[in-house]
């Protein structure tokens, strides 16, 4: 049997632990998966993704920096890729169309529930940065139903832009957005989508915001704790997590999508802990 070809598509590309998690899933699963690394010229994304299509290929995921790329290359898009503005799976439909979607919501959202046990519904949930990795992971945490989202970020203004377009889908969850200095009082759950943390920064964030019961999230990940984390961590914090977590769980997310088949995520998530 041939195997099937699927791809993560970035540039760089080199560091990604896609094909691994991929491979690893193909093993667990007995799925004929062939799954590689693409790395696609700054200037010519779609024309990768094209050739790539037509010589036979049935999925890409894609990364740093194409996303909003491949949201806008889709002829078709899923509600959670439409409201995350950007798309990191991308696979063709029965009519062939393009067809983008975003799993990173799910992924956080899997992996703080399931693999952590946290409770997201009535949760105050403080979110820390407005780019776009915050942005598509607000759709599936606000259909948790958590009591209120701050968005802090250094420019309040982004933060109000999110707040603006995620109300007609907050429901009862109160938004609100305010600079990263502003909150004084402890929240449930803080989750940390700025990437200031892999270059050894932090935002100017007050304890304040740590409680005994907070649970501490950085969307980033490396082999050591993250900066943000440790500075959490210092702080007295009890329930720290990074995003390892969430790259295995979104990746599981879209070999069901391509494959119709669901990984068990958890011995993966140990396996590259231990790499």
């Amino acid at each position: 049997m041939t195997n099937d070809l699927y791809a993560v598509v970035g540039n760089p590309i080199s560091h990604s632990k896609s094909p691994r998690i991929h491979s690893l899933f193909a093993s667990e699963t007995g799925e004929p998966v062939e799954y590689t690394a693409i790395q696609a010229p700054l200037d010519d994304f779609a024309g990768t993704v094209r050739q790539f299509f037509e010589r036979g290929g049935k999925g890409l995921n894609v990364t740093v920096p194409f996303k909003e790329d491949a949201w806008k290359l889709a002829d078709r898009r899923t509600e959670r890729a439409e409201n995350a503005g950007a798309a990191n799976t991308l696979y063709l439909d029965d009519e062939g169309r393009l067809t983008a979607d975003n799993t990173d919501g799910c992924g956080i959202v899997r992996d703080l529930v399931v693999n952590h046990g946290v409770v997201l519904g009535q949760a105050r949930i403080l979110v820390l940065g407005a780019g776009g990795a915050v942005r598509g992971v607000l759709g599936p945490i606000l259909a948790e139903h958590p009591a209120a989202i701050t968005i802090a970020n250094r420019t309040v203004s982004k933060a109000d832009a999110l707040v603006n377009l995620f109300k007609p889908v907050a429901g009862e969850t109160a938004l609100s957005a305010c600079g990263f200095e502003q909150p004084r009082e402890p929240f449930d759950v803080i989750i940390n989508g700025t990437s200031a943390s892999l270059q050894g920064d932090l935002p100017p964030l007050s304890p304040e915001v740590l409680g005994e019961q907070t649970v501490v999230y950085d969307m980033m990940y490396s082999l050591q704790t993250t900066t943000f984390n440790q500075w959490a961590l210092e702080q007295g914090a009890q329930n720290v997590h990074d995003g390892l977590g969430m790259l295995v769980e979104q990746a599981a997310e879209s070999f069901r999508i391509w494959r119709g088949v669901n990984p068990a995520t958890g011995p993966v998530i140990e396996e590259l802990r231990n790499d």
